[in-house]
């Protein structure tokens, strides 16, 4: 068991009248002058943006709006907001939206007090000192970016996609009404389910076999997820289905599914490739990948890869075949993506196959030319990254 520090500082408030909350939070956290940051499209047609103004309207809050955040939150936004923030004098970002609109609303927060460029720190050049305070009124459950530590911006300049995590990024409070995500497509929806579980098989399919109470935990998280992503998909307005998968995308990403596991992370910096890349949909990215990464590197940990089988997708353990076991289970993870119409390859991702060019680019970027390797269940070096990525687009 690894040692470990677990920290979860964000003030959630849960439920169908969570969004009443949404003026006190933030007067609680010093928002006197805030900037409210969002996508557009359905937070405008959904009349949440209008309740939210409303409500700091009543509260006489000054605030000033920016829109325009897209999937894979673009640099560019992320420097008109730190500009606007210091023009304005804003002392906190409300972030109303999905998990881009919390990361874009992230890195301006480390970039408002830096006088260099935010950019520095997806770079490893510099690290934030300080950043203002940020809040949440939650629209879509994915990236789990309400309680966790991380945000990923894209530098549209070169498509270079770049994670960074810090706790001073941690957002103070985050408003979670399940109702809030009814309307969200099918394909979005099964995207964010994707990325939930994601977060904890990122940090499941560990060397570290000794924490029994983190490997339970993940995988009732997993199941939960699973069971419910099926009537969700069937009953989008199904409000018990959705507040489980709400809250697991939480509960997935803010530390809790790996305290004393060496995490892994290799389909996520794979991923980032992809979407930097191609501009897709960040869990139909992990979803094309992770079939493939968990057919390369399973043999390294046979018995982890049977315990998911197992306890999480249901099969009966062979003690005499435990690959076939192990196989069995990621089959299964594959069907389960499939019922959910996320893509299981590079090709139904992009609607194409990747050019032999193409591969080479992604394994190139993933690898910084061949510097850095990826993952801890198997350390991937760039030859396993070329291998990954060309076994994915057949």
């Amino acid at each position: 068991m690894k040692e470990f520090t677990y920290f979860a500082p964000t003030e959630v408030v849960f439920g169908k009248e969570a969004e009443e909350q949404i003026a006190n939070m933030v007067c609680k956290y010093g928002g006197k002058h805030i900037l409210v940051h969002y996508g557009g499209g359905s937070v405008e047609r959904s009349g949440l943006l209008d309740k939210v103004c409303g409500q700091l309207d009543a509260a006489q809050i000054s605030y000033t709006l920016l829109g325009g955040v897209v999937p894979n939150p673009r640099l560019s936004l992320v420097h008109e907001g730190i500009r606007l923030c210091r023009e304005k004098q804003i002392d906190l970002i409300l972030a109303v939206g999905g998990g881009s609109v919390m990361d874009s609303s992230k890195a301006m927060a480390y970039g408002v007090p830096y006088e260099g460029d935010v950019w520095d720190f997806f770079c490893g050049k510099a690290r934030p000192q300080k950043a203002l305070p940020v809040g949440a009124v939650v629209t879509n459950p994915a990236t789990g970016s309400e309680m966790s530590d991380s945000c990923v911006i894209t530098n549209e300049a070169d498509k270079d996609k770049r994670g960074y995590s810090s706790q001073l990024g941690r957002c103070k409070f985050a408003i979670m009404n399940p109702e809030r995500t009814f309307s969200l497509p099918p394909y979005q929806t099964a995207a964010g389910i994707a990325d939930i579980m994601m977060h904890t098989m990122e940090r499941y399919f560990s060397n570290d076999m000794d924490m029994d109470l983190t490997d339970a935990i993940a995988e009732a998280l997993l199941r939960t997820v699973k069971e419910n992503a099926y009537i969700v998909l069937r009953e989008p307005q199904n409000y018990r289905a959705r507040a489980q998968i709400m809250w697991a995308g939480s509960l997935s990403h803010n530390g809790l599914t790996e305290c004393g596991l060496l995490r892994d992370w290799a389909n996520h910096k794979m991923e980032h490739e992809l979407s930097g890349m191609f501009d897709v949909t960040h869990g139909a990215g992990l979803t094309a990948l992770w079939p493939t990464w968990a057919r390369y590197v399973y043999k390294y940990n046979v018995p982890r890869f049977v315990k998911f089988a197992v306890n999480v997708m249901g099969i009966p353990e062979n003690p005499q075949k435990p690959e076939e076991t192990a196989l069995e289970g990621i089959a299964a993870m594959e069907a389960f993506y499939r019922d959910i119409n996320m893509p299981v390859s590079i090709p139904e991702l992009l609607g194409r196959r990747a050019a032999e060019e193409e591969i080479e680019e992604l394994a190139s970027r993933c690898s910084r030319g061949g510097t850095v390797s990826v993952g801890n269940l198997k350390v991937l070096d760039r030859e396993d990254m070329r291998a990954i990525y060309s076994l994915a687009n057949r």
